[in-house]
This record gives structure tokens, sequence and C-alpha cells, in this order.
């Protein structure tokens, strides 16, 4: 049995990350979403997590826990080792990462690759206010921010996520099978 790959999807806030994530998972049976470690109140809700202090997260980074680690928006992030036991295993392992973490999982993982998910600005602008989160100041924010780019070299895929969810889960599992080897 061939090595899971690890998965990294990326895309801007309002994109559906998480939405496609679970839609994909719940799908097709070869594809596990990764639970990150965080320093998030388990009152937060949002996507499933590990929730825990910046004390206990410093002592798991210490101890070698995370096969990758970082930071943003004022929050820790651990992907857990176990990781690698799904991976070997064959399962495809989907995870929400920073961009700024693609290298370095490029670096650990022997079969990776980037889910980028896209969407007009206009798709991103009513989802995050539908969200009711943010001020039409902070979402404006967020789409100025939403632009990035994906380092070269990395495997990737783009998929366009403005259209039905089922549509893009399709398309997903399309590229993907292509992909796999």
């Amino acid at each position: 049995m061939a090595e899971g790959r690890f998965i990294a999807v990326v895309g801007p806030s309002g994109v559906g990350k998480d939405s496609v994530m679970t839609a994909l998972a719940a799908a097709d049976p070869r594809f596990a979403l990764l639970t990150r470690v965080i320093t998030r109140d388990p009152e937060a809700g949002g996507e499933d997590y590990i929730p825990v202090t910046d004390a206990e997260f410093l002592r798991r980074e210490a101890a070698g826990e995370f096969v990758l680690s970082w930071r943003a928006h004022g929050l820790c992030y651990g992907v857990p080792n176990t990781v690698r036991d799904q991976l070997a295993a064959g399962q495809d392992v989907l995870a929400n990462l920073s961009r700024g973490m693609l290298v370095d999982a490029d670096l650990r993982f022997k079969r990776f690759c980037v889910l980028s998910l896209t969407a007009p600005d206009e798709v991103l602008a009513a989802r995050l206010a539908g969200r009711g989160r943010e001020s039409a100041e902070d979402i404006a924010a967020r789409l100025r921010r939403s632009r990035f780019d994906i380092p070269a070299g990395l495997p990737i895929i783009e998929i366009d996520n403005s259209g039905p969810l089922d549509q893009t889960v399709r398309a997903i599992r399309d590229a993907l099978q292509a992909e796999r080897v």
C-alpha cells in the first residue's frame, strides 16, 4: 500500500476551507481530517481542534510532539506526530495549513501537495459578511490580505470554490485522483 498524501489546504478567509475539507472527507473514506492542536479557547467553536493552554503547547512542542508548529493571529498551532501513522496506513490527510508552513511541510512529508481554494472577491465578501463576526472595514482588510503567492516548486492543485459545494468536492476528487500514484 502506498503511503498517503499530506494535503495542505490553503486559501483566503471565507473561501470555505473547513466546509470543503469536511465534505471531502464525508464523500470519500480515503480522506481524513487532521485535528490540529491550537491554543484557542475551547468554547470558540469553528473547526474540530484540540485546545491547549500556551504552557501545554510549549511543553508538547519542546517534547517533539509536533511534526509542524507555528504561530499566527496570536495563537499557536501544531500538527501532531500521529499524522505519520495515518499516512503510513495509506490515508490521505487534509490539513488547514498556514501558507508560511508550506515549504516546511514539503520537506517533512514524502507525499505532499497543496490544495489551493479560490473564489472571487464578491463571493468571499458575501461569505465573510454572512458570518456576522466582522465589520465591513474588517472584511475589506481581509480581502486586501487575501492575495498571496504560494512558494514556487510546490505541487499545487487550484480549485475554484465559488459554486456549489458538491461541485467543488467532485473537482477536487477528480484532480487528486489524477495526482495519485
